[in-house]
């Protein structure tokens, strides 16, 4: 898979795990083309994994935050007005961006950008928009 088709899969699915199971697809189970057990980085498609998920994680189109089970989930952008909306339906940490940051010495980092100083205002304008009715049925696939 691609790093463009990666972006396909979200956006199609529109909430999706990195790799973790649950009530969204795993993108890194997508991509090795079965279900997963241990770590991805022991599977021949390890590779193609981590750099789909790195294109993931740069694009401006996806959050990158912990909403479902505290899993790395990926939220396509076209949901991030319901998001925003129902957001009292969700504990705030789970809203929180995170962001992968590659400091000078060469290590990875984590940077956190709380909810909502990480939601660009034309999409506070899109959720005032909708009802909490609208925004829930959005995102019902994923709430319970």
């Amino acid at each position: 898979m691609t790093s463009q088709q990666a972006l396909a899969f979200i956006q199609q699915h529109g909430i999706v795990l990195e790799a973790a199971r649950g009530k969204a697809p795993s993108l890194a189970e997508a991509i090795a083309g079965e279900p997963l057990s241990g770590t991805w980085w022991s599977h021949p498609k390890s590779q193609e994994v981590y750099a789909a998920t790195r294109a993931v994680r740069d694009s401006p189109d996806v959050l990158v935050c912990r909403l479902l089970g505290g899993k790395v989930t990926f939220v396509h952008r076209r949901l991030w007005p319901a998001l925003v909306r129902a957001a009292h339906r969700f504990p705030l940490q789970a809203l929180v961006q995170l962001r992968e940051t590659h400091k000078p010495s060469g290590k990875h980092g984590v940077e956190e950008l709380p909810f909502p100083r990480w939601v660009p205002e034309s999409i506070h304008a899109e959720a005032q928009q909708l009802t909490e009715e609208e925004a829930l049925q959005a995102l019902s696939p994923w709430l319970s």
